[in-house]
């Protein structure tokens, strides 16, 4: 079955080296039930690298299956503001589980020389909800601050949202 999957480079998302060229990716937006998570981390645009992305989220690990009805699943470090923020949602009852969200996962080509979209969200909001592992939904947040990358201070936050039914 075929897969989008790939390994992703936080410390390039959060330090961008123009000498390093490695797979990087981002989450730009993403709500929660009522609650959106803000876009508050500054990271160097890929292709653009004199211009700063406001992001939710840098990417370590980006899976999609390739079809209609899977799941994507994200892996990545958050901000303080939004580990509390997804903390407080994973800890309380959530009864509404849909999800809007963009995201980017950028790959280099090396005979072009430059880095291009590899899959992306077009800048469009996508519409999802909470997948659920047996009765417990797929949302997670460290306790303790990541040590890859030190500053800013930011947490591994990891979620699978599938496609959100419409007629």
């Amino acid at each position: 079955m075929p897969q989008y999957a790939k390994a992703l480079d936080i410390y390039q998302g959060y330090n961008y080296k123009k000498d390093k060229q490695t797979p990087v990716g981002y989450i730009t937006k993403i709500k929660i039930g009522d609650q959106d998570l803000t876009a508050d981390q500054a990271c160097k645009d890929p292709k653009n690298p004199t211009t700063d992305l406001k992001v939710v989220a840098v990417l370590n690990n980006f899976l999609w299956h390739t079809g209609v009805t899977d799941a994507v699943y994200f892996s990545g470090q958050i901000s303080t503001k939004n580990k509390q923020s997804v903390a407080l949602l994973a800890l309380t009852n959530l009864t509404k589980i849909d999800c809007v969200f963009q995201f980017t996962v950028f790959d280099y080509d090396p005979l072009q020389k430059q880095y291009f979209e590899g899959c992306w969200s077009n800048s469009a909001d996508m519409n999802g909800i909470l997948e659920k592992n047996g009765d417990e939904l797929n949302i997670s947040i460290s306790d303790d601050a990541s040590t890859e990358v030190q500053s800013p201070m930011n947490y591994m936050f990891q979620v699978g949202i599938k496609p959100q039914p419409s007629a």
